[in-house]
């Protein structure tokens, strides 16, 4: 059972995350908060997995209590497609993304893939995200490197476009097991926390580098 819990300050928001996440067999609700002050609070006594965290709350903001928090998974939503939200949720911890107005199914998915260890971010903003980072590239070399050995820089590149677990498994002809290995390696070896972190890592460092726009792309 992925225990969720649910911080928004719009009550009828809540109430209609609940009704969906109820519906499932292997998701159960087990806290609500108004604002990241009374989530960190509920997080010292009650045991969840998985929060889905609002961006703009009273008293604390979610990007802040996402910085905040330790150990559950924070899947961010929200009603604002900007991307310095997104970037700013990703490093403060977030293995997620996505709008509110996602469909149901596509939510309790997410919620399953953050809850696995895989980072979930809207298509439309993660593809605005890495088009920013073109323009603050560093021209040193990408940091730390060395301490990859080829394989797991292997892994983090594919990881940093995308790829699943299962997708790097068959393109490199090992086990799924085999790739899991190398990416907790690759966190150990370069301090971040999940997937989402490589993502950003990758980007920022010049490991990857995304196509310079040609012009500023609308907000959807």
């Amino acid at each position: 059972m992925i225990r969720v819990m649910l911080v928004d300050d719009q009550e009828l928001l809540r109430a209609g995350f609940r009704m969906v996440l109820g519906a499932q067999p292997d998701i159960e609700v087990v806290a609500e908060a108004g604002d990241g002050v009374a989530a960190l609070e509920l997080l010292k006594t009650t045991e969840v997995d998985v929060v889905l965290m609002d961006v703009r709350m009273p008293n604390m903001d979610g990007v802040e209590a996402t910085s905040r928090i330790d150990g559950p998974k924070v899947l961010i939503l929200t009603t604002f497609d900007l991307d310095e939200y997104a970037f700013a949720a990703v490093k403060a911890g977030a293995a997620g993304f996505l709008l509110k107005d996602v469909p149901p199914d596509d939510l309790v998915s997410a919620i399953r893939h953050v809850h696995a260890g895989d980072a979930v971010v809207a298509p439309a903003t993660l593809r605005r995200m890495l088009d920013q980072f073109a323009a603050q590239l560093p021209s040193g070399e990408p940091i730390r490197k060395a301490d990859l050995t080829p394989r797991e820089r292997e892994v983090l590149l594919m990881v940093a476009r995308g790829l699943s677990n299962m997708e790097i498994a068959n393109r490199l002809e090992v086990a799924e097991a085999t790739v899991k290995t190398h990416l907790g390696r690759v966190l150990a070896k370069l301090g971040l926390r999940d997937r989402a972190q490589v993502v950003v890592y990758a980007y920022e460092s010049g490991l990857i580098v995304p196509t310079r726009p040609s012009s500023h792309q609308p907000k959807d």
